[in-house]
C-alpha cells in the first residue's frame, strides 16, 4: 500500500505521495496535466538546475540568502544532478505554456531536500528568488540548447566528417559513373563525391556557429514581464557570469529581456539549421542506400556492413538498415521544425506560452541528430567497402564519355556514336575508332575517365 502526506498550498490542500520529493503545485499540475506522460527531457531538467544553482550562489553574494541558505540550495542541486532522481519530475510536457509547473517542480525538489527541521527552505522564497518561471523557462531552453550543440552535436557532426574523409582517402584511385537523374552521367571520383559530403556537413557546423550567439543571450533577470521586478538589479550579471564559467560558453544577457520573453526567434533560428542539418544527412543516407542497392540488380557500387537479418521470409536478405534508421530519424527533425514554427506563433505582449513543447523539440531534435552522425559515420560509412570491379565495368560501357568528344566531332555525330555504343553494349572507345578518323590514341585520352573526372579539357582547333 502507498502512503501519502498532505502538502499546502496558496489553493489549498493537495495530497502527495509520501516519498515524493516535490510538493503541492507539482502535484497538482501531475493531476491537471493528463494528456500525455511524456516528461520534460532530462537535460533541460539539468539546464533549470543548473540556473537554481548559479541563482543560489548569486543571491548568497549579494546577501539576499543567509550563507546557510545558500550553501543548503546549492548542495541539494549538486546531489540531484549527481543522482539524476528522474521520477521526481514527472511534470508533461504538455502544461502550462509558461513552464510554470516545471519550476515550480525543480524548486520544490531542491527546497526539500535542503530543508531541514530548525530551517525550512521555501520553493518560492529561497530557491526562485530574483527570478520568474517567465525567465527562467526560456533562459533553460537556450543554455541547454548551446551546451547540447556545443559538447555534443558539434563533435559528432566533426566525426563524421572525418569518417567520410577516412573512406574517401582510402579509396582515392576510384573513378566511378557519376549520376544525375538518377540517370549515367559523366565520370567523377568517389573522393570528390565524398568531398560533397562532408562540405555539406562543415556548412551546417558553419550555420550553428553562426547561430549560437544569439542563442547564448539568456533573458535572465527578466522576471515576470521583462522589467525586472524583484529582482536585485546585479542578479543576472553575477548569476550569467558564473554559468559561463561552468560551461565555458559566451553566455551574456539579452540585450532586451522583454525580448528574450517573448519571442522564440533565436530558437526557432537554430531550429531552422537543425533541420538544414537533417536534409544534409538524409541526402547522405539516401546516396549510401541507392549506391548499395541491389547487390546484383542495383547500382551495386559499395557493399554496407551486413548488420541484421533483413527478411523474415527471405534468407540471406541484408538490408541498409543504418541509412534507413537515419532517414526516419531525420523526417522528425524535419517535422519538429514545422511544429518549432508554430510555437514560435505563441508569443503574444509579454511572453510566449509554448515554450515547453519548444524546449522538448529542440533538445529531441539535437539528440536524434547526434546519434544520426555518430551512426551513419561509425556503422554504415566507416565500415562500407567499395566494389571497384563493378564501377570499372560498368564506366567502360557508360555512352556518356562520349561527351568529350563534342567539341571534335559534333554533338549530333557523339550521340550517333553513343547509341551505337548503347545498343551493341560496346565500349565507346571501341566504337569510336570505327565511326571517326580521329587517332586511337587521341581518343584514348579524350575518352579516359580519369581525365573527365578530372574535368576534362578542349584543346584548340
Amino acid at each position: 500500500m502507498k502512503e501519502y502526506r498532505t502538502e499546502t498550498d496558496t489553493m489549498g490542500k493537495v495530497t502527495v505521495i509520501s516519498t515524493a520529493l516535490y510538493g503541492a503545485q507539482t502535484q497538482r499540475a501531475v493531476d491537471n496535466f493528463t494528456i500525455s506522460k511524456d516528461p520534460m527531457p532530462w537535460s533541460f531538467i539539468e539546464a533549470v538546475l543548473h540556473i537554481k544553482l548559479a541563482a543560489a550562489k548569486t543571491n548568497g553574494e549579494l546577501g539576499l540568502l543567509t550563507q546557510e541558505q545558500s550553501i543548503r540550495i546549492a548542495t541539494a542541486v549538486d546531489l540531484i544532478l549527481e543522482r539524476k532522481p528522474l521520477h521526481q519530475f514527472p511534470v508533461t510536457v504538455f502544461q502550462t505554456g509558461s513552464g510554470t509547473s516545471t519550476n515550480m517542480n525543480v524548486n520544490e525538489v531542491i527546497a526539500k531536500i535542503s530543508s531541514q527541521p530548525e530551517a525550512t527552505i521555501s520553493p518560492n522564497d529561497h530557491v526562485n528568488l530574483c527570478q520568474s518561471s517567465n525567465d527562467v523557462i526560456p533562459s533553460a531552453m537556450q543554455l541547454s540548447t548551446a551546451v547540447k550543440t556545443s559538447s555534443q552535436l558539434i563533435p559528432a557532426l566533426k566525426r563524421l566528417i572525418e569518417n567520410i574523409e577516412i573512406f574517401a582517402n582510402n579509396n582515392s584511385a576510384v573513378i566511378k559513373t557519376g549520376r544525375t537523374h538518377l540517370m549515367d552521367a559523366l565520370p567523377i571520383k568517389l573522393i570528390d563525391e565524398c568531398k560533397g559530403w562532408s562540405c555539406q556537413i562543415a556548412e551546417c557546423i558553419e550555420r550553428f556557429e553562426t547561430s549560437l550567439p544569439r542563442l547564448m543571450r539568456l533573458p535572465l533577470g527578466g522576471t515576470a514581464v521583462g522589467s525586472g521586478v524583484n529582482c536585485h538589479p546585479q542578479f543576472a550579471t553575477i548569476t550569467i557570469a558564473t554559468l559561463k564559467k561552468q560551461f565555458e560558453l559566451n553566455f551574456s544577457q539579452s540585450i532586451s529581456t522583454f525580448k528574450g520573453l517573448s519571442s522564440l526567434d533565436s530558437v526557432v533560428e537554430h531550429m531552422s539549421h537543425l533541420k538544414t542539418c537533417a536534409i544534409c544527412i538524409s541526402k547522405i543516407a539516401n546516396d549510401l542506400r541507392l549506391m548499395n542497392s541491389g547487390p546484383h540488380n542495383g547500382f551495386g557500387e559499395i557493399q554496407l556492413p551486413a548488420l541484421q537479418p533483413g527478411s523474415s521470409i527471405m534468407p540471406a536478405k541484408i538490408n541498409p538498415v543504418i541509412p534507413e534508421a537515419v532517414l526516419m530519424a531525420t523526417a522528425k527533425v524535419i517535422g519538429n521544425e514545422t511544429t518549432m514554427n508554430i510555437a514560435g506563433l505563441g508569443g503574444n505582449f509579454q511572453l510566449n506560452t509554448m515554450l515547453p513543447l519548444a524546449a522538448t523539440i529542440i533538445l529531441e531534435s539535437i539528440e536524434l541528430l547526434t546519434g544520426c552522425a555518430d551512426s551513419l559515420g561509425e556503422k554504415a560509412i566507416k565500415r562500407a567497402t567499395v566494389n571497384k570491379e563493378k564501377l570499372s565495368t560498368t564506366l567502360r560501357l557508360n555512352p556518356i564519355l562520349v561527351t568529350s568528344l563534342a567539341p571534335y566531332i559534333g554533338y549530333n555525330k557523339a550521340a550517333k556514336i553513343a547509341k551505337v555504343a548503347e545498343k551493341e553494349q560496346r565500349p565507346i572507345l571501341e566504337v569510336a575508332i570505327e565511326m571517326t578518323d580521329m587517332s586511337k590514341k587521341t581518343l584514348r585520352h579524350l575518352l579516359d575517365p580519369q581525365v573527365l573526372a578530372d574535368g576534362g579539357f578542349v584543346e584548340s582547333k
